[in-house]
């Protein structure tokens, strides 16, 4: 037969993986000569032989690539044959073109953790043990393509027998660019809150028995440092919460293994599987009535949020600790997770009273990521650690590069090329300095790493976010606003490849309106490029602003008093004698006045109006926490819904809810169960969904409908709406967030569709 030549390009997460001594294995199977190398876009493999043994590489390719991998993109052309008697792997190299081929980071492969666990290996007990099918990626990558100088390994000289595993690509260590030893990588070091040695001979034991003794320990991970203490310990985590300044928002636990888990937890087969995957996310689940658990740490909350290790020094504290341990970010409220030595002991000093430190630098800050099982299906609920930086792959190119800045809250942004959105790992709430300066640092990492400055800037119609300020900050930018759930819609739309037009429920707590109010209960018909909105809730007053958010009982006061014009029986509402009498007063005449005070759509918002008046809770100790509560507390039955008002007199209809708070109210004075008036107010929302939407098909025509927005981040709420869609297609989030963390996708998405209409 005749020798010929193939140029096979590869694009995809393919670099980091062990990708090319698979295809240096699969070329000498099929007897092959060549090359392969990574560049700037992927992998790149230039094979000659004969026809039949190059399309069985092509075959073999496509059938199996490493667990690491995914291929993406798999194009070939011929090329003239060349007289070479081997297949070998060659040095990286750039192309003009940038495809960020930079795998996420892995949780140790069992390989790698049997020989930490053994005594004989000459890597027992090493905290940094990996290979190419584990362990950092994005936190240590400084340069691309994906290579060793390019990460912060670049300072670790590999010893003469880490240089065999590296250089041999037989060995499952063939160029894993972290690959050390005790010899030659990274070490541990204990130290005190100021900096000073501890006399700790083993850094990890004496950290363990510091945990066992109820302290506070603060180590290094992959994408930032953790605070950690014993999470049976009642003591040990108010005094954790004390010092972070965390009143009540639930706090991670990570956990041995997956049958210490299901000690904690109600956990089914999906769930396991959420639990051991590569990605080792948070996964919120049912806490068991027997857990040995503080409740202190998730208070008046079902839930746990639990995680398993992900790197062999989780591994081994976990082991020498012997029981669960609390693992939550290393930052004080409201900051970004801390990162650098200097930069935790400076931060953390007064939190934890030891720290474990390691030389290894984290180029990214990276947070964990948490998924929770929505309607029966896992969805993201924020998207980081394990999952970043794998793009969205969509159905629609960007004509040139944009950038898109995210929301206020739960930011994380976006980074639009070609056919790919880069989701950047999680930033946070932009609410202070120090976080505005990690999103700057992100986006000029994600910059440098894709070689472009985007021309095209999207940002929220909010004119006060940080996000927008930083957005016109940026020189010679042109800058495209989009109304924020319209960003929600097309990030639904962006995830699962619709083109639109759509109906979408936008349904949140906050987002600016054009009309002047809080918009959060929307119903959209939209494109990328248009929306028209076409449904919606009534407003309801938030007395004190931005206050009302927090001190719900403000809500929950225009609601009644609303549901009661006659005279609503506050008296008999335990919420209200929980509110000094005064403050109760000045509201009161402030939501009589009329004067002007914004007003808010979102079911967020009534979410916290109900909860706040049912359950008697006056004040959110943090975003949601009364709105969870609400819907936690609801029984799963069939219940009934109450009555509600769809009003068409003054534009688009709207969803009156007062009849309901009224059935509510009357409902606890009776005696009904909360659990079950809850379950009832959840129904009413459902119904009120289906209500909302066109009756008539001819009107509109059948469209596809996407739930979009943090509120579908509530299992019992999309269940129900769900129940209440039969014969509609409906789409709902899995790979992106729901809630404002996904908000980056949809508006790079609009200003796609802008660009392409020719409207920028």
């Amino acid at each position: 037969m005749n020798r010929e030549g193939r140029r096979i390009e590869v694009r995809g997460i393919v670099q980091g993986v062990g990708f090319r001594p698979w295809i240096w294995r699969l070329a000498r199977e099929n007897g092959i000569q060549g090359r392969v190398s990574n560049d700037s876009r992927g992998v790149t493999i230039e094979a000659f032989g004969e026809e039949p043994a190059l399309d069985a590489l092509l075959a073999g390719m496509r059938s199996g690539p490493p667990p690491a991998a995914e291929i993406r993109d798999l194009t070939w052309r011929r090329i003239p044959p060349e007289p070479v008697s081997s297949f070998t792997i060659v040095e990286s190299r750039r192309s003009e073109e940038l495809v960020v081929s930079i795998p996420p980071d892995r949780a140790t492969c069992d390989d790698c953790l049997a020989e930490v666990f053994d005594p004989r290996d000459r890597r027992y007990r090493y905290a940094f043990t990996n290979c190419t099918n584990c362990g950092p990626r994005f936190t240590i990558v400084r340069e691309v393509p994906y290579d060793r100088p390019g990460t912060t390994m670049a300072p670790f000289r590999m010893c003469d027998a880490c240089r065999q595993e590296y250089d041999d690509p037989a060995d499952r260590r063939f160029h894993a660019q972290p690959n050390a030893c005790p010899a030659c990588g990274p070490t541990l070091t204990a130290v005190a809150p100021d900096g000073s040695p501890l006399e700790w001979t083993d850094p990890i034991g004496g950290a363990a028995r510091l945990l066992r003794e109820g302290g506070i320990l603060a180590l290094k991970g992959l994408g930032g440092f953790h605070l950690s203490c014993d999470a049976t310990s009642p003591e040990a985590v108010r005094e954790l919460r004390r010092r972070k300044r965390r009143e009540e928002k639930p706090l991670a636990v990570m956990v041995r293994s997956i049958a210490e888990a299901e000690q904690l937890a109600l956990i089914g087969p999906a769930e396991r599987a959420i639990l051991t995957s590569s990605e080792r996310p948070i996964l919120l689940l049912p806490r068991r009535a027997d857990s040995p658990l503080a409740s202190e740490v998730a208070p008046d909350n079902p839930l746990v949020g639990l995680m398993l290790p992900y790197t062999p020094l989780h591994h081994l504290l976990l082991a020498e600790a012997d029981r669960p341990l609390v693992m939550t970010s290393g930052n004080l409220s409201e900051e970004p997770i801390a990162c650098g030595n200097e930069e935790a002991l400076r931060r953390l000093g007064g939190v934890a009273d030891a720290f474990l430190l390691h030389e290894r630098e984290i180029e990214s800050r990276c947070d964990d990521s948490v998924v929770a099982m929505v309607a029966a299906e896992p969805v993201l609920l924020r998207r980081s650690r394990g999952y970043v930086p794998r793009p969205v792959l969509l159905d629609f190119r960007f004509p040139e590069p944009v950038l898109a800045c995210g929301a206020h809250l739960k930011n994380t942004f976006c980074v639009g090329m070609g056919e790919l959105a880069y989701l950047g790992p999680h930033i946070g709430d932009l609410e202070n300095l120090e976080t505005l300066q990690a999103f700057e640092q992100a986006i000029a990492r994600w910059e440098r790493f894709l070689r472009v400055t985007p021309r095209i800037v999207a940002h929220d119609f909010h004119p006060g976010y940080v996000s927008t300020f930083y957005a016109r900050s940026r020189p010679g930018a042109t800058l495209v606003p989009v109304q924020h759930h319209h960003a929600h819609v097309a990030a639904a739309m962006a995830e699962h490849a619709l083109e639109g037009p759509v109906y979408g429920f936008a349904w949140d707590g906050t987002g600016w309106g054009p009309d002047g109010t809080a918009w959060g209960g929307e119903l959209l018909r939209a494109d990328y490029g248009h929306y028209e909105r076409i449904g919606s809730f009534r407003a309801l007053p938030l007395a004190g602003g931005e206050t009302a958010i927090r001190e719900v009982w403000r809500l929950a006061l225009a609601l009644c008093r609303s549901a009661f014009p006659g005279g609503a029986p506050l008296e008999r509402l335990p919420l209200f004698s929980k509110v000094p009498r005064e403050s109760l007063r000045g509201v009161t005449r402030m939501i009589e006045s009329g004067i002007a005070m914004p007003r808010a759509r979102g079911v967020g918002r009534y979410f916290d109006a109900f909860g706040a008046l049912l359950l008697g809770v006056p004040v959110s100790r943090y975003e949601g926490q009364v709105a969870m509560r609400w819907n936690l507390i609801a029984d799963g039955g069939d219940h009934g819904a109450y009555p509600f008002d769809l009003d068409s007199s003054a534009g688009p209809p709207e969803v009156d809810l007062t009849a309901a708070a009224r059935a509510a109210v009357e409902d606890f004075l009776e005696g009904v169960a909360i659990p079950v008036i809850s379950a009832r107010f959840h129904e009413t929302l459902a119904r009120a969904a289906a209500a909302m939407l066109p009756q008539s098909r001819s009107e509109r025509g059948r469209l596809p409908v996407v739930l979009t927005g943090g509120c579908f981040q509530n299992s019992l709420l999309t269940r129900r709406v769900l129940e209440r869609l039969p014969g509609w297609t409906v789409f709902r989030h899995r790979r992106v967030p729901p809630g404002d963390g996904g908000l980056a996708l949809g508006q790079a998405a609009v200003a796609a569709a802008i660009l392409r209409k020719g409207g920028i």
